[in-house]
């Protein structure tokens, strides 16, 4: 079990969301591992590659124990990358997975969930995991074998609330203790 401090993810602060009857909360997912794909429809990397990787975890991945979910976060061409040309371009390119529109800050240019996650630009890719700890966080590109190698190692840790087992006896997560052996009265010693 990895003990190293991971943060608890910030709230998301969306104005809208697409693809979604209702808006989704992190706490509306706790339980399940989340890849949170931050994008702009206009940046260049984000079209070529973030997005059609976070399809396809979108696709191969069970959808109980993982969630993919976008976040449009503008802090360029506010004035073109509205949310009904978004609407549009999540159809064109057809993006499967729920899309929230990042809440503009009061004052600059970075909006409220791009800032509460320290995101260097976009696309953005935030693992987040069971518990709701940020777990990865890549700007740029990262390449599909290291995502797949991460979100596994997520999907083998135990469930949120889930009690730690073991195929040993005398094992938890915490170590094997060697079990006690009868002494000459019978007695464990």
């Amino acid at each position: 079990m990895d003990n190293a401090y991971h943060p608890l993810a910030p709230d998301w602060q969306v104005q809208h969301w697409f693809n979604t009857p209702a808006p989704l909360t992190l706490s509306s997912l706790h339980g399940k591992v989340i890849v949170l794909e931050a994008f702009q429809m206009l940046c260049p990397g984000c079209v070529s590659h973030g997005l059609p990787q976070a399809v396809r975890v979108h696709a191969a991945f069970p959808r109980e124990q993982l969630a993919v979910v976008g976040l449009h976060t503008v802090f360029e061409h506010r004035d073109v990358m509205t949310p009904a040309a978004l609407q549009a371009f999540l159809h064109e390119y057809r993006v499967p997975f729920p899309v929230g529109v990042d809440q503009p800050a009061p004052r600059g240019p970075i909006p409220m969930t791009m800032r509460a996650y320290a995101m260097q630009g976009t696309p953005t890719l935030t693992l987040i995991d069971r518990r709701g700890r940020v777990r990865q966080q890549h700007f740029g590109q990262v390449s599909d074998l290291v995502l797949g190698a991460q979100i596994g190692a997520l999907l083998d840790e135990a469930p949120a609330g889930a009690a730690a087992t073991s195929h040993v006896a005398g094992c938890t997560d915490d170590g094997c203790a060697v079990p006690a052996t009868p002494g000459p009265t019978g007695a464990a010693e």
